[in-house]
């Protein structure tokens, strides 16, 4: 454990983990011995009815909890989160709601006892960002927040249009799992192309003058990977290397999606970039998932991060058999 780090960081994260899902359990034992305990003393007559009726919210609140926590039991889910958003369709819009979604889900962060990290940020023109990319660190953080992964929708009064028209604009999410040193991902030096540019935005006087943001290109694949959140280049690096193997990792799964759905003979897609949800806050006030139906008029406190119901309704989803 001391002469290796990494790998003492490893086992902590999955002790951590078996210990929350032990404690789980044995909550939900203790919370049904007493409630039977409040029955045994209601039936003797005795007056226990507010406590028996408290002791089942306890429980149901408990059961509720658990209920999740075997939904979240993908070979993945309980791994950390890199969540990326890109404004689409709707010019300054869609900067503005990409950068509207960046500010939800770290607030959902906050809520949930997440940590988030800003990686990657690029402002765009005027208002918003062209693009951003943050990780978001905790147990199962990546079993919640993978619900969210494909286009959002948002239908508003436009306030960069002078006639103050209703625009609608587009933004995408995507949403991977960070792997760690226990699966096995073989980057090849001749395949990296690594790029260094002056960092843009706030960071401080170092972060602006220098060279420290880094870019890394995977040339076999395509596939870039960019960050400037740190002030030394080398951790950049690495940060970047970190989020390449991640989506490198996430590749392949989706490869084995396909070819799997393929043999299998199955019509539906993976689902990747499908829109689904829609925010209006322009003529009537709601927020509608389309594949769950879950829906809620408080459009305020879902954009605040209040998202927890509309991804547990997902999962449910996911749950029931076809």
């Amino acid at each position: 454990m001391w002469q290796d780090p990494d790998n003492a960081a490893t086992l902590n994260r999955e002790r951590a983990h078996l210990a929350t899902e032990r404690d789980r359990g044995q909550r939900v034992a203790r919370l049904l011995e007493d409630a039977e305990t409040l029955l045994e003393l209601a039936r003797e007559g005795e007056p226990v009815e507010e406590e028996f009726s408290r002791a089942l919210e306890e429980l149901d609140t408990a059961l509720s909890d658990l209920e999740v926590a075997t939904m979240l039991s993908g070979d993945d889910d309980h791994r950390d989160a890199i969540l990326s958003i890109h404004p689409g369709a709707g010019g300054i819009d869609a900067q503005d709601w990409a950068e509207m979604l960046l500010r939800m889900y770290l607030r959902w962060s906050e809520r949930a006892g997440y940590k988030s990290e800003l990686v990657d940020r690029l402002e765009g023109d005027g208002a918003g960002i062209k693009s951003a990319t943050c990780r978001i660190i905790g147990a199962d953080a990546y079993g919640w927040l993978k619900s969210e992964r494909g286009v959002h929708r948002l239908v508003r009064i436009s306030p960069f249009d002078a006639q103050a028209r209703r625009h609608t604009a587009f933004a995408s999410v995507d949403v991977i799992p960070e792997v760690d040193d226990d699966i096995e991902i073989t980057l090849e030096d001749k395949d990296l192309r690594i790029d260094t540019y002056r960092a843009s935005g706030a960071g401080g006087q170092h972060v602006n003058v220098t060279d420290s943001a880094v870019r890394i290109t995977h040339l076999p694949t395509g596939i870039v990977v960019s960050c400037q959140d740190e002030r030394s280049q080398h951790r950049n690096r690495d940060k970047a290397l970190r989020i390449l193997r991640a989506r490198f990792y996430e590749r392949k799964l989706r490869e084995r999606e396909e070819k799997r759905q393929q043999e299998a003979g199955e019509k539906k897609k993976v689902d990747f970039g499908s829109q689904l949800r829609s925010y209006v806050l322009a003529p009537y006030r709601m927020v509608k998932d389309h594949r769950t139906r879950f829906e809620t008029g408080d459009v305020d406190r879902v954009l605040d991060g209040d998202l927890t119901a509309f991804m547990k309704e997902w999962l449910i989803q996911q749950a029931r058999p076809d």
